[in-house]
């Protein structure tokens, strides 16, 4: 099996591992009390997407529930588990959010995180959103997308005519790094269209920079 196959999200089963992919965008880790237990959360850049997001959750083992911000946004959360105490502490340092060093960003984890906020930008490329409250996330998630295949770009918005209002994201781009992308993450979720959803170039396409 080549190595392209062993980080796709075919590769292996949903697994509690996968709410990564809420924490690469904006995501948060909450552990409680003695910290014996821990609950990932995330608003939504896009609410039309909880019941997508809900379902690629349910498939790794961990049922969120949707809950309404006191600004309106749509927010999705775990509840209090002892299996994601790990999870959380990977994520944290003290009680700021921090990738983890080294961080491996295989297919499974990028699905869920294109998912949850990830979106065409009209121009052959694809966005995913950052954490605007944790910019200390960013350049470690370039790092950990560049060791993916997927080298990236940061950028602000605009970011593409089909993406919500975000403040920061991953752009990637170009053929040979879309294509990447494409293999990682595998078809589109149920729930969410196909043309929200990476795809490759087709033949003659001019590579963009």
């Amino acid at each position: 099996m080549s190595q392209l196959s062993l980080f796709s999200a075919d590769a292996r089963p949903g697994a509690v591992t996968d709410l990564a992919g809420l924490l690469c965008g904006p995501g948060q880790a909450l552990r409680f009390g003695a910290g014996d237990t821990a609950r990932i959360s995330i608003v939504l850049p896009d609410p039309a997407r909880a019941d997508a997001v809900a379902t690629a959750c349910a498939a790794a083992g961990v049922p969120v529930t949707p809950v309404r911000t006191e600004s309106g946004a749509i927010a999705l959360r775990t509840a209090f588990r002892r299996d994601l105490v790990q999870l959380a502490m990977q994520w944290t340092r003290g009680a700021t959010k921090a990738v983890p060093p080294g961080m491996q960003l295989e297919g499974r984890v990028l699905r869920l995180w294109a998912l949850a906020a990830g979106w065409p930008d009209g121009r052959g490329g694809y966005v995913l959103a950052l954490d605007p409250h944790a910019p200390e996330t960013h350049l470690p998630l370039v790092a950990a997308a560049t060791r993916a295949g997927i080298p990236p770009a940061r950028v602000s918005r605009p970011v593409g005519p089909a993406a919500p209002r975000i403040d920061a994201a991953l752009r990637v781009s170009g053929v040979q790094r879309v294509r990447r992308l494409v293999e990682l993450v595998g078809t589109p979720p149920p729930g969410l269209a196909a043309s929200q959803w990476p795809r490759s170039w087709g033949r003659g396409a001019r590579e963009q920079a």
